[in-house]
């Protein structure tokens, strides 16, 4: 194994290497392969790990993995509970000073960009929630549509509506929120936003695979969530006293099985659909991920065992940390 994680004296007090990719390339296992050989623990980097009962859906580690390598972030929330960037990152960074002061290699991997981009640049400082306001748009776009409130976005900040799908609901709250708090567009308070942080040092290697090959990964993962009883895990999830939150319900193939449990479609209906789904998702996640800083892509080729892809990904941290 090339290099090691941490082991580097930095004028920058506080480092982090980080492991991305889109769904289903692999980099669980690349990343456990790396923490096993530095001795390192493994920071989540995924917002839909991190609720309890989310399990099987979610590609989470194995027991015996969590208790071999201590993994944070995995299973901190009830699945009903709401679970914020900002509060990803100041945990995420509780974690990294933690470790520090242990003297403890970290490897954070994980594919979701908002976390990615905050841990790399920080947050911009914009104005806190309003539930009241939240709560009406929410029910005004249950009136009118969703994409009717998106119009109204791009009406008021077409920067920012033309980087938010006309159904991401969240997202859409969100900016509206903004400009009803402050008089200005989030797209101007995001404009701060961008800049590679200082205060810690952030390196990015990003695993890509061939998209047919990725997508044919993605199919087979689902089978295989399936065979491991992923109905019956949504179907417990049905059964709380509560439903899932906001955040919770974003997980990719739960309300598809969801509405196969309501009877309205097959489970194999189900599949087809969250397979499409999550090919789509994929290919979202590379495109964002390409506007992430200092981040260097890792191919991959078929059938390459995780130990090689280990070496190639240390060797990626390496080149970043040249330039």
């Amino acid at each position: 194994m090339c290099g090691a994680i941490g082991n580097r004296k930095s004028k920058i007090a506080n480092s982090l290497r980080v492991l991305c990719g889109p769904t289903a390339c692999g980099k669980s296992a690349v990343a456990l392969s790396l923490a096993r050989e530095q001795g390192a623990e493994i920071l989540s980097v995924d917002s839909m790990k991190l609720y309890r009962g989310l399990d099987i859906g979610t590609g989470k580690p194995a027991p015996a993995v969590l208790a071999a390598v201590p993994h944070h972030l995995i299973s901190v929330r009830e699945p009903w509970e709401s679970f914020s960037v900002a509060e990803f990152l100041r945990q995420a960074e509780a974690v990294i000073a933690g470790c520090a002061q242990r003297g403890v290699p970290l490897l954070a991997e994980g594919g979701t960009a908002l976390y990615l981009k905050a841990l790399s640049e920080g947050l911009f400082a914009g104005p806190g929630r309003d539930q009241k306001l939240r709560a009406a748009l929410e029910s005004e776009a249950a009136v009118i549509g969703t994409p009717r409130l998106h119009e109204r976005l791009a009406g008021i900040d077409p920067q920012a509506a033309g980087k938010i799908l006309p159904s991401d609901l969240r997202r859409i709250v969100r900016a509206l929120e903004v400009h009803a708090l402050t008089g200005q567009p989030i797209s101007r308070w995001q404009a701060q936003w961008g800049q590679v942080r200082t205060d810690l040092d952030v390196r990015l290697a990003c695993l890509r695979l061939p998209r047919g090959l990725l997508y044919a990964r993605i199919d087979e993962r689902v089978d295989s969530m399936l065979a491991a009883g992923w109905v019956a895990e949504c179907q417990r999830l049905l059964a709380l006293p509560q439903p899932l939150s906001r955040e919770a319900a974003q997980a990719l193939g739960y309300n598809t099985l969801f509405k196969h449990l309501r009877g309205e479609m097959t489970l194999a209906a189900a599949r087809t659909r969250i397979c499409f789904d999550t090919h789509h998702f994929a290919r979202r996640q590379l495109g964002w991920f390409k506007r992430l800083p200092k981040l260097v892509f890792v191919d991959v080729a078929a059938d390459e065992p995780p130990e090689t892809i280990a070496e190639r990904v240390v060797r990626a941290w390496d080149v970043e940390s040249s330039h």
